[in-house]
């Protein structure tokens, strides 16, 4: 049963004795952390085509190699959510970051030369990818419940790392060898890690929950809430996690472009679904979140069933693109803003760690699916369409399960 909004945290403040200004500075650490987590867990996603080419993989082995840095950072955030809600924003943002650091030079400076040594560096890469269920609790404490679906929008821009990352791994590659990328990512963690030890606070009055991690995470499984939002965040945050690690790949290999051209293409689109997050948020507070993620995943129907016959790529194939890049960031906004309305304060960081977790690994299985789809088929049409029905699996499940269970806990949402 999903439980009533509440309008103070547990624990903590009343919303108006926190300044709006070192809310919106608090903010910002966080989604700059959120960036840089996400730049490095990227890191692998643009190279694909090349560590396919120089080590002579299949073209699964090759989708297995971007998708495992996924599953562990999704897997990752459940017990990082918890130990959040634990521990706070200011102890875990510092040290997810420095951890990451470990498998991003191992990567730089060893892991690269075998198909061994990337599968057990993406495997440690996977918990930059837990910044995500360390951020939303933190941000949700700091804003009053009017203002966390736009809040927790602008956070997810942070998922704008893995542009970063398409735009600059392959070139610096290409000018100043493999280990380059990796020690400039490595470089910037350890200077986040620094400064958010120095200057990231937890809200005011944060008290931690005293029940055991593994307590919290029973809670938050029991709550209708929680099962609705995974589903949803699957199918929405899940799909740009999908194209964001195998979209350079789909389009070298379907359409025959470079690999410089193919991540900027990815790029492209990371940079529209990272814009259109606080867009969702924001319309969600405004219309409720039923509403917008209905639309977000009706357009990802037309989208994907548009894309799957493989049209021209300068005009049609674009438009489906580009559609699906504003709808899937603009949905993924929303469920966190339904997430923020229902879930009581002290469990958002647990609650936040399995949706996180279903949102990763929604997008963990997709690059493997094209890959053996296109391996067997010599084609991508039957991927884009299983995702349409995916999408219109989904739309129904909003306009029937969760608009019930919302318009019983917040009226106004539903409207």
């Amino acid at each position: 049963m999903a439980q009533q909004p509440t309008t103070r945290s547990e624990g903590g403040p009343p919303p108006q004795a926190v300044p709006p200004g070192r809310a919106w500075l608090m903010l910002a650490l966080a989604t700059a952390g959120f960036a840089v987590n996400f730049w490095a867990w990227a890191l692998l996603s643009p190279l694909g085509p090349r560590f396919k080419d120089s080590l002579d993989l299949t073209s699964f082995e090759q989708s297995l190699l971007v998708a495992v840095p996924v599953v562990v950072g999704s897997l990752g955030r459940i017990p990082v959510g918890a130990l959040t809600d634990r521990y706070g924003g200011r102890v875990m943002f510092p040290a997810v970051s420095a951890v990451t650091i470990v498998p991003v030079l191992y990567l730089g400076l060893f892991g690269h030369t075998s198909p061994a040594g990337l599968l057990a560096g993406g495997f440690l890469l996977g918990v930059g990818g837990t910044a995500f269920a360390v951020g939303v609790p933190f941000v949700n404490a700091w804003f009053p419940p009017a203002r966390r679906g736009l809040a927790l929008g602008v956070f997810g821009m942070g998922m704008g790392g893995t542009a970063i990352s398409a735009l600059t791994t392959v070139k610096l590659v290409d000018a100043h060898g493999m280990a380059d990328p990796f020690l400039l990512t490595a470089a910037v963690l350890a200077a986040y890690a620094v400064l958010a030890a120095l200057v990231l606070r937890d809200a005011p009055g944060r008290t931690a929950p005293a029940e055991p991690p593994a307590r919290r995470l029973a809670a938050a499984l029991r709550l209708g809430v929680t099962w609705q939002a995974s589903a949803l965040y699957a199918v929405a945050f899940g799909g740009y996690v999908a194209f964001s690690v195998y979209l350079p790949t789909y389009l070298k290999t379907g359409y025959g472009l470079s690999q410089a051209a193919a991540a900027d293409r990815m790029a492209g689109f990371v940079l529209l679904a990272v814009a259109m997050r606080p867009v969702g948020g924001w319309l969600a507070d405004r219309f409720g979140p039923v509403r917008v993620v209905a639309g977000s995943l009706a357009v990802v129907l037309a989208g994907a069933f548009a894309q799957a016959t493989t049209p021209p790529l300068a005009s049609t194939g674009t438009v489906a693109f580009l559609s699906m890049a504003a709808a899937l960031g603009a949905g993924s906004g929303a469920v966190f803003a339904l997430v923020a309305l229902l879930v009581p304060a002290g469990s958002v960081g647990s609650v936040t760690g399995v949706v996180g977790a279903a949102g990763g690994l929604g997008g963990f299985l997709p690059p493997l699916l094209m890959g053996s789809l296109y391996g067997h088929y010599g084609s991508y049409g039957l991927g884009l369409v299983l995702l349409g029905l995916v999408a219109a699996a989904a739309l129904a499940f909003t306009g029937t399960g969760v608009r019930r269970a919302v318009t019983r806990a917040a009226p106004a949402a539903a409207n």
